[in-house]
Formats: C-alpha cells, structure tokens, sequence
C-alpha cells in the first residue's frame, strides 16, 4: 500500500521528480478529502501511479504540498461540473479555456503550447492539424482526476508553455464494484428539427462502415502504379466512375433529428494471491449524437470590410460516434511496490452532410451558387502503458514505458458545386447547372487522406532522501514519435462541350459512369506537387532535481533538464518521377533548461511561492508541412511553413494561498512569460477561401493575474428547515486577467515558405495579442450538496472574452472569436430503487442560448467567417450501481 508519512523535518514528496507521483497525487482521494494539520500518524493512500511520501508538519491538501503549482481536478470535481468529456470539465479549472474541438488554452496559450500526458506518458494525436491531443477524445467516465501544472519542473518534457495536463484513468479498486449507466440528450437547435444527412453505409451507426468506403479498386490501382496523371498514361475516366454513387454524393433531408443516446459500463474487482494483491479493471462506452449548424461564412471585399466578397448560409449536420474501453490489471506487494498495466482504446466517428448557398462577389456578380459537402472521419487511438514503484531502500524508482497509436482516415471528402446566372432570358439562368469546369458554373472534387502516428516513450525517475531535509532526483526520458500523412484531391474536368441540359443532374446521375463515359469527363490530381508527407521527432532527456528546507518553513526545489531533440519533416515519394519540390524540415537542437521554486509557509495555514524557469515550444508537424489541408470544423485552408523554428520560453511566477478549513482556499497569483519566436497562424486567401498558415513572429510577452476561492457554508447554522439540516452551500470561483503583445521592430523579419525572407510586419503588427488569448477568464459555481447522502445541485457560470483567431491578411483586421458568457446546471441524485442505488443526473447546458461568432472588423463594418447558432442542451442519465 502507498503511505503518506508525517514526521518531524521538511515536506517532501518522494514522486515530486516523476511524473508518476504527481499523477498519484492528483488521484489520491483521501489525500484529497482532509486538510488535517500537524498530522503525525501514517495513512494509507490509494495513488495508482506512484508513491506519494511527505515528512513534515504539513496537512495532505495535494494542491499545497506539491512543490509546484498545481490544479487538480478530482473525481468529485468531475462529477460536480457533470461534463461528459474531460475538456470540458477542464475548462472550469482556473486560466484554463477550451477552443474548437477540444483543445485546451492554458494561461491564454493555444493547445500547441500545452502538453498532456496520460498516467505520465505523451500520447499521439489523431489530428491533422495538430500534435497535441484534442481532450474532447476521453470520456469523462474513464479519468478518474487531471493534474494541471502552470509552473515548469525539470522532470517534465522542456516543451511547457502555458501547462502540462496530466490525465489519471481510472486504478484498481480495492473493493468489486459494477456500474451500468444510459442517458438521453438533445438541444433546441438539433434534436427533433431539420438536418441533413446521407446514406453511406447501413452500420454507420457504429462508428465503422462496412468496407463502403474502401478506396475504389481503379483508384487504388492508380497508386500502385506511382504514375502521375499528368503524365497523360492514366485512363482517369475509367477512375472517376467509381467515385460518386447514390449512397455518398446525395444528399437528403431529415426533418426530424434523432436525440442522442448513450449507454456503458464500468467494473472492478482484485483479489489477494500470496503477498500480492492482483486487481482488474474494465470500461466500456458507446455514444451516438447529432449536431445541427445554420452557419453564415463570409469574406471581405474590401479593406474597410464594407462589401462582401463571398456571403454563404451553409446547413451542416454532424452525426459523432464515439467508442472507448479500458482494461487495467494492477500488482501490488511487499512494502509498496506497484506494477500497473494499463490499456486505452478510442475511436471516434464523424459522419457529416452538408448544403450551402450564397453568392460570390468575385467571380459573377448576380449569380448563385449552391455547394453540398458529404465527408466521414474516423479517429482512432490504442495505446498501452506499464508503470512500476519499486523501493529499494533508499531509493525509490518509478520506471514507465508505452506505445501509442493514432489514425485519422477520411475517405470520399466529396464536394459538388453548382451555379445559377439568374439571366431570365436564358432556361439555364432559371436553374442551377454544374458543367464540371473547375469554378466557372460549377466544381466536383473529392478527396481521400490518411494519417497514421506512432508514440514510444520509456522513462526512468529515482529519488534519493540525503537526509530528513533534503531529497535528490535524477531522471531519463526517451520519446520516438513518427507520422506519415497523405491527402489525394482530385477534381473531375468535363470537356468545354458539356450540356447544359446535363449539368442540371443531380450528383449521382452527373458524374455516374454513362455520363463520365459518353462525354469524357477526366480527372485531374490538385495535390500532385506534394501529396504525403512523414515526419518523425525523437527527444532525448535527463535531469537532476533537488529539494531541501534551507531553514525551518522555507523550501527550495531547483533543478535543470538537459533535452535534445531531433525533428524532421519532409515530402514522401509516391511516385516513379521524383517531386519537382521538396519542402522539408530539419530541426537538431539542444537545450538546457533550469528550473527553481521557492516556498515560504510564513504561517500555518498560508504560504507564498517564487517560481523561475526556462522551456521551449517545437512547432507541430501539421505546421511544418507544405501540404494543403481542408477543416470544415473552422471553414478554412491550412498549408504549412517548413521553415519555422522553436520558440524559446523564460517563465516567472510569484503565488499567495491561504488554506483557510478543510477543502477551501484562496490564492492569487502573477506570472509572466518571455518569448522569443513565438508560433503564430495568419491568414490570407486563395481564390476567395480562406487559407491559414504558419509564421515566426519576433518576439512576445503574456503576464497576468489569477484569483482563485473554494468555500463552503453550513446550512444548518443558518437555515432550520430539515431539508437544509445536512446541506451546505458550495461557492467555488476563478478570474484569470491575461495581457499579451507581440514586438515587432523596424528591422526585424520572418521566413515564409515560396517567399524570400519578409519583413515581419507585412504578417505581425507590433503590439497585438497573442493568437488563443483572451483578457478575461471567469468561472463560477454556485451549489447544494447533501453531506449525508448523494444529493447535488450546482449553476455553473463561464465567461471568455473575444480572442485572436488567425493575423488578418496584409491590410485587415486580426480575425476573432467571442465565446461570451454560458450559463449550465447539473443535477445529480442518489436513490434506491428495490435495494439497489441508482444516480441521477440532470444536465442542462447554454441556458442563455448563447451562439458562436468568428468575424473581422473594423469602422462598424463586421464580416463573419462562421456564425451559427449553437441552443440549449438537455440531457438525463442514469447509473445502476451492483
């Protein structure tokens, strides 16, 4: 069993140096329910993932006796907030905000500038765009707590921007227990209402097709062949036949929305064999939900932003499939030493119809335009992980070791286009025609891309206590990850000869076989120049960490990582003729990267704390790559520059907590951060679309404040009602208030891939905020909970104020986002229903019905990227406990 000891001398957590151990800290739950000062007695612990050891006159509050500054979000936190995926629920957590697909914005520091671990270990991600992991991915059901670091230590990797998230599943019980849940949900905008959809396969409902969407046997040829279709050897007719059918390019109303649904389990048991503890556990997870966009994109015409470019109402419908299990086996024996083996798969769906119509200003004034999207997007992640805490007095070790795997396939991303000339002279001004000539009255292209990714990551920690106060660290961390992705987009060219009478078919007749054949309809490859891309990066790692009470109640933790890193990214050969360009990154830097914290607990229950530190940022490999990218999710291009650079970080904090009774606090804190080079998107537009891309800019500084309270107040001292006899009041709140500004000077300048080197203000303006950052970040929760029995009821209040998207393109305003004010409630009861407990839960999210806008402007004038309504949700569970 871990122990938490308490002894006379100075705090010390023997895991402080391993991820392991602060993980063990996050997810130790009696640690967490006391605030006990002065404790002398030794207190068994449940901390799967590492031993936790503290000497001292301290009490066994995590966030205070950690030598870092931490957030943590535990089980009960979890349950309070009642989200059903971990992003969500961080988002409550103080300076932390969620943006797009679950992605995480620590301190006002976009995802790219976060890491997160799980049990310890890095994990690959399934998104293009992206090397960080879109937390949206793990269901709440099987985190059991997340850490959140926001000041550098020397045993986590040198990539530490604004955090580190490490996430905690859920450990071996020491008693069996089984759970079965299913909820219901919908929202006033979705369920019940219009949408759109089409047919695909007949088990798209399960997140995986059946072999509908395997690449066309013609199609599949053609890449065996390494041939470019350029080179006039390719029958791309024949390929072209294959691609739209009656089950992928029609697209059809529903007039009702199904509600969303989901349903799973989760068990556990161990069981004593000899002087080993062995124990088991299992989860499992299905859920099925709609989502419904009415989505207004625009660009501007002008640089006041008083004309319109392009103006497009877009209807999407989303249907999301998520799937998850996890199986852990757990060994522990003698005087604490643990073996944990755990394994994690998820795999979500994303089957998405869409219909579009508007005009473009740029191209024929007058006209309409009506487009339809069809696209499935499956992601999926595996991975296993081996922990162990061994003691070999007086060294404990933890060791780690884990592979990972992530893949995001996307096949038959098929977009059709038509156009109407409204010339009442003409029968074809009357109707909406698509001759297939590439834009002019109409488009056709389709895509298939693949992205595979691999993490191996080992690990070794050991700490060494010199004497009662002082303690010594020193670690190894290797990671090997690689990435090979490819996109194939082909568009579908019909001779100048095509009829007009043709071109009014709907998809699946226009571009059936007799049509392709009869008239000669082609193909051509737009992503002939650089189609697949791999990319690896290799980091090697050791540090040395020291801990030690200098005098009584003053504390100094210090220590230095040595990190080298080795990151590649190029083009990969799929064909017999070598790329005419080959765009690559070679990145082999090392760096030294200090770190020291100083505690001073000038009263029992209050402490301040001094934080410096050094870490870098790498750029991601979707940033690096010089290869065209299509996201729906944001109605916009991406293309990478392969000549960015890693920015480099200098960190500063100084903190006040006040513990002031059992599980409530107060803290205020200033931190401050030095970049050089930091990462920053721009956009610009490639025949009026949007098309984001990636610079260095010359420097920046973010500083900030937070405020953060917890408190809790009886009832029935001031209620004598005997509903209120065991309840109490929950107030928990935080405000973070972030300024940044990135430096542009007259000489400096930046690299932007098919350019020569550019001055950086054509891409920079000196003085604008970082992009993700926003300048005020508010959370509240007001609540009742019943101390005798399962009984709760909290309004949750969130508030971000608008943040930088995307740099504008030369001459226009930054583009920005408002997330605004949210307003949610959850409701969670327990009762027994013929002997056995059940739990309730109440959720009602968006109550203020509160939509989404990204926009552009200036002088009044307001141009809209994306703006929708997103309505009120609604959901209801129920979880049987045996």
């Amino acid at each position: 069993m871990a122990k938490l000891l308490f002894g006379p001398g100075v705090l010390l957590l023997s895991g402080a140096f391993s991820p392991q151990a602060v993980l063990a800290q996050a997810a130790a739950p009696e640690v967490e329910a006391s605030n006990a000062v002065a404790a002398e007695t030794a207190v068994d612990v449940a901390a799967p993932g590492g031993e936790i050891v503290i000497l001292g006159r301290r009490d066994r509050n995590i966030q205070r006796g950690a030598t870092q500054v931490l957030s943590i979000l535990s089980a009960d936190d979890l349950a309070r907030t009642g989200e059903g995926d971990i992003a969500g629920a961080l988002s409550r957590v103080t300076g932390l905000s969620v943006a797009g697909n679950g992605f995480v914005y620590v301190r006002g520091l976009g995802d790219r500038y976060s890491q997160a671990l799980l049990n310890g270990s890095p994990l690959p991600s399934p998104e293009p765009l992206r090397r960080a992991v879109p937390l949206d991915l793990f269901p709440s059901d099987v985190i059991a707590s997340s850490l959140v670091q926001k000041t550098y230590s020397p045993n986590y990797t040198g990539e530490f921007g604004g955090g580190l998230i490490n996430l905690t599943t859920l450990a071996v019980p020491k008693e069996p227990f089984f759970n079965v849940n299913y909820g219901m949900s919908g929202d006033t905008f979705t369920t019940s209402n219009l949408g759109y959809t089409y047919y695909g396969s007949k088990s798209d409902w399960t997140g995986f097709d059946n072999g509908a969407r395997d690449t066309p046997s013609k199609l599949d040829g053609f890449f065996a062949t390494g041939e470019r279709m350029s080179s006039g050897k390719v029958n791309t007719g024949e390929i072209a036949k294959q691609f739209v059918t009656v089950d992928n390019g029609l697209v059809q109303m529903d007039k009702g929305i199904a509600p969303n649904f989901s349903g799973g389990f989760t068990g556990g048991t161990s069981k004593l064999i000899g002087d080993t503890e062995v124990g088991l556990i299992a989860t499992a997870g299905y859920s099925n939900k709609w989502r419904t966009k009415d989505n207004t994109e625009q660009t501007p015409a002008s640089l006041d932003l008083s004309a319109v470019d392009k103006d497009y109402r877009t209807v999407s419908t989303e249907n999301r499939i998520v799937l998850n299990g996890l199986f852990g086996l757990g060994f522990e024996w003698g005087d604490g030493s643990k073996l944990r083996w755990t394994n994690l798969y998820i795999r979500d769906t994303l089957k998405r119809a869409s219909l579009s119509e508007g005009k473009q200003n740029n191209q024929r004034l007058g006209a309409d335009f009506r487009e339809q999207q069809t696209g499935w997007y499956e992601r999926q992640m595996f991975t296993t992980q081996l922990n162990g805490q061994f003691k070999i007095d007086p060294v404990k070790v933890d060791v780690r070791a884990a592979y990972a795997k992530s893949s995001r396939n996307a096949p038959y991303e098929l977009g059709l286009g038509y156009s109407r000339s409204n010339n009442s002279a003409s029968l074809y001004g009357q109707y909406f025609i698509n001759r297939l000539d590439n834009g002019q009255t109409g488009f056709a292209r389709i895509s298939f891309s693949d992205l595979n990714e691999t993490l191996g990551s080992a690990g070794v920690d050991a700490t060494y206590t010199i004497t009662p106060r002082v303690v010594a660290g020193v670690g190894y961390e290797f990671t090997d990850t690689k990435r090979e992705s490819q996109r194939r987009e082909f568009q579908i060219i019909a001779p100048s000869t095509f009829p007009s009478g043709v071109a009014m078919f709907r998809p699946d007749y226009l571009l059936g076989g007799a049509v392709i054949e009869y008239y000669g309809v082609n193909l051509i490859e737009s992503t002939e120049s650089n189609p697949a891309f791999d990319a690896s990066l290799r980091t090697n790692a050791g540090y040395l960490q020291l801990q030690a009470e200098l005098v009584d109640n003053f504390e100094i933790n210090a220590g230095a990582r040595m990190e080298k890193a080795q990151q590649n990214v190029g083009a990969m050969q799929v064909f017999n003729t070598a790329n005419t360009s080959n765009p690559s990154t070679a990145l082999d830097n090392s760096y030294v990267l200090p770190a020291v914290t100083l505690t001073y607990k000038f009263h029992q229950n209050m402490q301040v704390r001094v934080n410096g530190s050094k870490s870098i940022a790498r750029p991601q490999f979707r940033e690096l790559m010089f290869q065209a990218y299509y996201d729906p999710e944001s109605n916009r291009a991406y293309r990478g520059n392969p000549l960015l650079v890693d920015s480099q970080f200098t960190n500063a904090e100084a903190r006040f907590e006040w513990y002031f009774d059992r599980d409530q606090r107060f803290s205020a804190a200033s931190f401050y951060k030095q970049i050089d080079k930091p990462i920053e998107a721009f956009t610009g537009f490639n025949d009026n679309t949007p098309v984001t891309s990636y610079a260095n800019a010359p420097k920046a500084t973010l500083m900030g404040l937070e405020v953060e309270v917890q408190k809790y107040y009886p009832l029935n001292e001031t209620l004598s009602s005997a509903f209120f006899g065991s309840r109490r009041a929950v107030v928990i709140g935080n405000y973070t208030y972030t300024k940044s500004r990135i430096s542009v000077g007259a000489g400096d300048t930046t690299s932007v891939y098919g350019t020569a080197v550019q001055p950086a203000s054509n891409f920079f303006t000196d003085g604008a905020a970082l992009t993700g950052q926003s300048d005020h970040l508010v959370n509240l929760q007001f609540g009742l909970e019943d101390n005798s029995k399962l009984s709760q009821q909290t309004l949750l209040f969130s508030y971000v104020s608008p943040r930088v998207t995307s740099r504008g393109a030369a001459g226009l305003p930054d583009i920005y986002e408002n997330p605004g004010l949210t307003v949610d409630f959850v409701a969670r009861q327990g009762f027994t229903v013929w002997k056995r407990d059940l739990e309730f839960k109440f959720e009602a999210r968006n109550l203020l019905n509160r939509g989404y806008k990204e926009y552009q402007e200036r002088g009044g004038n307001v141009v809209y990227y994306n703006r929708y309504k997103v309505g009120t949700s609604f959901s209801a569970s129920v979880t049987a406990k045996f």
